[in-house]
């Protein structure tokens, strides 16, 4: 693992403890972590795709919108919490690695660190059921 913000780490260590599936990224988009929980979301173990590059991840997990239409990259939540460092809310498809489609809702913000330090952005997402 490349050398991260203090921050970065104890955000990992969080994420790995907590119910609700966790996407992290740095402040390039690089996917640095996502947890256990995220993992029957996202179609594969972390241990199994590893970091990736926003470019890779935003193709893979494939997005679209309520209405069927495939979402650009840089219409992802995550995406755009990256280019606008705002917090971003959406309901949307995804197909996970596993090629299944599931109705998922995405809360994303930037992640802030002391000094006003920009270290990168998560997603806190949750299958929509029902």
């Amino acid at each position: 693992m490349s050398q991260q913000e203090i921050e970065m780490i104890l955000v990992r260590q969080l994420a790995s403890y907590l119910a609700m599936p966790i996407f992290i990224v740095d402040p390039e988009g690089t996917l640095v972590f996502y947890n256990e929980p995220a993992e029957p979301i996202l179609g594969r173990r972390f241990e199994e795709t590893g970091e990736m590059p926003l470019g890779e991840w935003s193709t893979i997990f494939e997005g679209t919108d309520e209405a069927g239409v495939p979402m650009a990259p840089t219409e992802l939540p995550l995406a755009i919490t990256l280019a606008e460092r705002q917090p971003v809310h959406r309901v949307f498809w995804l197909r996970g690695l596993d090629n299944v489609q599931r109705h998922v809702e995405v809360t994303c913000f930037p992640l802030i660190g002391q000094a006003q330090r920009y270290l990168g952005a998560i997603a806190i997402f949750w299958e929509v059921t029902g």
